[in-house]
This record gives structure tokens, sequence and C-alpha cells, in this order.
């Protein structure tokens, strides 16, 4: 009986180190999926609001070196 005892809790011992390992992993994930999604809106996101703002500068930019006949 004691020697079932000893078992059991070895194998609680060894499947609560997995499960704080496997905690660790996801909080790493968590963290990564976080960041990639700060740096899809930084990278994708934010440009396409500012676009609108910049396209018009650009053009009428471009539309003043031209030569008065075009």
């Amino acid at each position: 009986m004691n020697e079932q005892l000893d078992t059991i809790e070895r194998t609680l011992a060894e499947l609560q180190g997995k499960i704080d390992a496997t905690y660790a992993s996801s909080e790493k994930m968590r963290k990564y999926f976080l960041w990639m999604l700060i740096i899809t809106v930084g990278a994708i996101i934010v440009p396409l609001f500012l676009l609108p703002f910049f396209v018009p500068a650009f053009l009428a930019s471009q539309g003043a070196l031209l030569p008065a006949g075009f």
C-alpha cells in the first residue's frame, strides 16, 4: 500500500512539473502572439490609415513639376 502511494506521489510530482512547463510555454506563446499583433498593426494597418493623407500631397507635388502644356 505504501509503495503504491509513493508511486502515485511521484507520478503527481512529474505531472505537476509538466503542467508548470506547459503553462510557461503557453505564456511565452501568448507574448509572441501579442507582439506579432502589435507589429502587424504597426506595419499594415497604420499605413493604410495614413495613405489617404499622403497620396494627395504626393500627387500635388508631382503635378507642380509637370510643364504647363500637360
